[in-house]
């Protein structure tokens, strides 16, 4: 049942712990690291102290929300000046223990659109967007949680470093010249925006899905 689950603020090392774990990104080392920002929690258990509080439980899932990671996106979605960020967000990172997926029905949107209720309330959010790698999933929770579609994006291509260990690892930025590695081309990703200031004029074509 849903009421032995609670969310809360966690810190980014406690983030980690799932994200490590569970997250694609991850586990398939395509990334190294992640960018905290208001990073909510999902527990498990916990016992009930008054007002909605709770101590203890077992964190079950991660919900982060970052700041745009480049100012022109403020720009190609609503024409906005490149410093009029606020309220912008990323819904960056998204992960549940599969086992809380598998036995609690609903429990990702369940927990999904609390975050963003939050967002919306306790941080003057004014749009979050989110992708879907297409690679790993459809984007289902984003339809279920009200977010509309705006296609896929353009093709990109990441840098990935060949470490001592054989391993590769996508480089953030920088120069490629002289490193060993090699390119490899992005799995194209699906854009999705909830967007609550009705002043905010999208540019992208909304799409719908069957």
């Amino acid at each position: 049942m849903k009421t032995d689950y609670y969310i809360d603020y966690i810190s980014k090392e406690e983030a980690e712990t799932i994200l490590k774990k569970h997250h694609y990104l991850s586990v398939k080392k395509i990334s190294k690291d992640f960018k905290s920002g208001v990073n909510f929690g999902l527990f498990y258990g916990g016992i009930p102290i008054n007002d909605g509080m709770y101590f203890g439980g077992e964190l079950v899932g991660v919900c982060i929300f970052t700041g745009f990671p480049v100012p022109e996106l403020s720009v190609s979605m609503f024409g906005l000046e490149r410093d009029d960020q606020d309220g912008l967000y990323e819904l960056s990172r998204l992960c549940l223990i599969p086992s809380h997926q598998e036995r609690e029905h609903n429990i990702t949107s369940w927990f999904t659109s609390r975050c963003l209720k939050a967002m919306k309330v306790s941080h003057n959010s004014r749009a979050v967007l989110s992708y879907s790698d297409t690679g790993h999933h459809k984007g289902v929770i984003y339809r279920a949680c009200n977010f509309k579609y705006y296609g896929k994006t353009k093709q990109k291509s990441d840098f990935f470093i060949k470490e001592k260990d054989g391993i590769f690892t996508k480089m953030s930025r920088g120069e490629t010249k002289g490193i060993d590695g090699e390119w490899r081309k992005r799995s194209l990703k699906d854009r999705f925006v909830i967007i609550w200031d009705k002043k905010l004029k999208m540019k992208w074509m909304e799409i719908k899905r069957k």
